[in-house]
């Protein structure tokens, strides 16, 4: 089979949870020998660590988005100006401004996009199309990364003719944290351009239960496929660390809990016990994150426990692997409901046990694997409460590690999740 799988490059700026899920994915469906051409949208598609996984040009790049967006002059310029803009240098560049990635910044570019033909980047989703026109195969299915790139289907479907799945992972907080009047003329843009996707794919049956309703779609066409890890790439520690460790993985950003660990570190660290336990972060960060960094750092020094604190500069594969051999246990304290957790899944592979609120996501995924502990309300109170016995005794952390490790086997190898997406596919290409 044929599938072209198009995904929004974060720029290797912080980790970006759909784009390690796409290149997996493409990964684990060219080894079940499918023929898989990866696009790059907006940024660069950079795994830190990991090999390239298209050479192929990137499209609707961020800078000349953003200019064919504010000045009428760009949305007529000839190809020749826009490559300058399309430069894979510059583009790396402006992916560390705030501004490339902030939602509340994005509303008026993305009702443009998601209004396809109709919006102001029409140009952009021309040329694309143009050159999937010129590959030598007509692909028998088009995977978006997100439903946020539902725009394109109508020109797809029209000038291509193939079926376009769409994954589904993570949109509603994006598209909810825009910026009044945006987040509800951008809802009501997606229910429309919806029927024009063949399958929606979501990472979790939370997830797919909750974009029903909001995307106003049947039941049948939204699946579920539980977006595993390549098990072959993690190997847990021989030993549990020297020192009682907390890991947080995510974007250092304040959307993603990362303050309520640091404040359930600070009241560890007063129980005579723990005067040993470590914090390490890892994740990376973009300019728009920075302000937010120097304060927890300057509230982590007041309380005299800074130098137990570590933040990692780097998130490249084998940095990230030897940061979660490191821990005793991962936390990342979601204040909204999550599709999955990527960072929980990659915990579990490494046999590292994982504390999470119970929202979400995250009680399926326990259900499924075991491996982590829920806990309610979601205070810094109750998360350091639920910490503290795996901090306590190592080796109760250790089984319920070695757990998780176990049931990832079973429920996400990527795999088991690439064989079913192929069912999905070939199920949508018998019906178009």
């Amino acid at each position: 089979m044929r599938i072209v799988q198009i995904t929004p490059g974060s720029g290797d700026n912080f980790y970006c949870e759909n784009c390690l899920r796409d290149v997996a994915l493409v990964k684990a469906l060219r080894k079940l020998g499918h023929d898989v051409l990866m696009v790059p949208l907006y940024l660069p598609l950079q795994i830190a660590g990991s090999e390239p996984l298209t050479d192929t040009p990137i499209f609707f790049g961020g800078i000349n988005v953003y200019l064919q967006q504010k000045f009428a002059l760009f949305r007529r310029t000839p190809r020749w100006i826009d490559r300058w803009f399309d430069a894979r240098g510059l583009l790396a560049w402006a992916g560390r401004k705030a501004g490339m990635t902030n939602a509340r910044d994005l509303g008026e570019t993305t009702i443009s996009m998601l209004q396809g033909e109709d919006g102001r980047q029409v140009k952009e989703l021309d040329r694309f199309v143009d050159w999937l026109q010129t590959e030598e195969q007509r692909p028998d299915v088009m995977c978006l990364s997100n439903v946020l790139l539902a725009g394109m289907t109508r020109r797809i479907k029209e000038r291509l003719g193939a079926p376009v799945v769409c994954l589904l992972q993570d949109e509603d907080g994006f598209i909810d944290g825009l910026a009044a009047p945006y987040a509800e003329q951008a809802w009501g843009i997606i229910r429309e351009r919806a029927r024009d996707i063949d399958a929606f794919l979501a990472v979790s049956g939370y997830f797919a239960e909750a974009m029903r309703s909001r995307l106003a779609v049947h039941e049948d066409r939204v699946h579920v496929a539980y977006m595993g890890v390549d098990l072959d790439e993690y190997s847990p520690a021989d030993t549990h660390p020297p020192v009682p460790t907390i890991g947080y993985l995510s974007r250092m950003c304040p959307s993603r809990g990362l303050e309520t660990l640091v404040d359930a570190f600070l009241l560890l660290k007063k129980d005579s016990r723990l005067q040993s336990a470590k914090l390490r972060i890892c994740g990376g960060r973009s300019a728009a994150d920075e302000p937010f960094l120097e304060r927890l750092t300057a509230k982590l020094t007041a309380a005299g426990v800074g130098d137990d604190v570590e933040f990692l500069q780097a998130f490249d594969q084998s940095t990230k692997r030897e940061f979660l051999r490191s821990l005793t246990v991962l936390s990342v304290p979601e204040p909204q409901p999550v599709a999955y957790g990527l960072y929980v899944l990659e915990a579990l592979a490494m046999g590292v046990p994982v504390v999470e609120p119970a929202i979400g996501s995250f009680p399926e995924t326990f259900a499924l694997t075991g491996g982590g502990v829920l806990y309610e309300p979601n205070t810094a109170g109750k998360l350091a409460e639920t910490l503290a016995p795996l901090l306590l005794d190592p080796q109760a952390a250790w089984r319920l590690g070695a757990q998780g490790r176990a049931g990832m086997l079973e429920a996400f190898n990527i795999e088991r999740t690439a064989a079913e997406m192929i069912r999905i596919y070939e199920q949508v290409v018998r019906k178009s």
